[in-house]
């Protein structure tokens, strides 16, 4: 019996590599130098695709793959692979939600208490040594009595919310749809703006959502207005969140992801009010183990059972396969 053919574009954590060979005949294509002649001649060998979103995954390499099945993202995000194109040609995209819920919502909340009371300033204030000569500032802001604006209100948004409200904070959100939650619904991203003065983004990336949050946006969240962006880096205009920093249009910002990771532009690393973090959102052993092994996971279940576990909804659960996919 041969084992499934399973393409590596890009290196991932140690524990998807070891998982995936012991279970698959896995092509680590960023090792080989041609990498186009690799998928010349083993091309239409791969059934399955596991990534952690670079490369991305689009229409042309699913060109190079004629008899790709199924694409096992590592991550709750999964802009870097075309769903939709997958969805077009009858391919299963998987992404691996819920493991990494609490993690993230934790670094948001955490984000946006170092924002609001200058935690990160404070504790530089002591490291040189100033404290010596006089207490730190006041910090202009408190979290009681604010207006949360949750920008994308599923898994991660509604743990955040959960975890907000014992700050005595007031919790309004904006998805495409109302959901039946306790939180006030804004049919709008500016409707939401208008009505809070903090907006933590917890929105899927891609096109779709791309600079969504503008100069409008921000202008809208007023001169106490925090925004907190633990979701990707494109939703914010950040050229426009840079000049809003800088005069004072918004108060502060916590932010985990950028546009050009893992390059911050000067202008915002300079900025006295942004509290900045290097992604680590879900960056926990625990957390990324647990990733790795639903990416896996969805991959055995494929093979084994014709069915993924955490398909995206852009490409929907079939029926299952009365074989098993990919088997010799």
């Amino acid at each position: 019996m041969t084992h499934p053919v399973v393409l590596m574009p890009g290196p991932m954590t140690e524990h998807v590599m070891a998982a995936c060979a012991a279970r698959f005949d896995v092509i680590r294509l960023w090792e080989h130098s041609d990498q186009d002649e690799t998928l010349r001649t083993r091309g239409a060998t791969v059934t399955a695709i596991a990534t952690a979103g670079s490369p991305p995954v689009d229409a042309a390499l699913m060109d190079r793959l004629p008899n790709l099945r199924i694409v096992s993202g590592f991550g709750v995000g999964y802009d870097s692979i075309d769903a939709v194109e997958a969805a077009r040609r009858g391919i299963i995209v998987t992404n691996t939600p819920d493991v990494l819920t609490d993690d993230v919502a934790d670094v948001a909340l955490g984000l946006l208490l170092m924002a609001v009371r200058e935690l990160p300033q404070a504790e530089r204030y002591l490291r040189e040594g100033k404290w010596r000569s006089g207490p730190f500032r006041l910090a202009p802001a408190t979290l009681r009595g604010r207006k949360l604006g949750i920008f994308g209100l599923g898994r991660i948004g509604e743990a955040i919310a959960r975890r907000a409200e014992p700050f005595g904070v007031e919790v309004r959100y904006h998805n495409r749809r109302p959901k039946a939650v306790p939180y006030r619904y804004c049919a709008t991203l500016a409707e939401l703006a208008d009505q809070v003065d903090t907006l933590v983004i917890a929105t899927p990336g891609g096109p779709a959502t791309r600079h969504l949050v503008d100069a409008d946006v921000l202008r809208r969240l007023g001169g106490r207005g925090i925004v907190v962006n633990v979701a990707r880096g494109s939703v914010i205009d950040q050229a426009a969140l840079i000049d809003a920093l800088r005069s004072g249009t918004i108060l502060s910002a916590g932010l985990d992801v950028f546009e050009n990771e893992p390059h911050v532009p000067g202008e915002l690393l300079a900025l006295p009010n942004a509290v900045l973090l290097p992604h680590v959102g879900s960056a926990s052993v625990d957390t990324r183990r647990a990733m790795g092994q639903l990416v896996v996971d969805n991959l055995v279940s494929w093979f084994e059972r014709g069915t993924a576990l955490t398909p995206v909804p852009e490409t929907p659960q079939p029926e299952p396969a009365h074989a098993p996919p990919g088997r010799g």
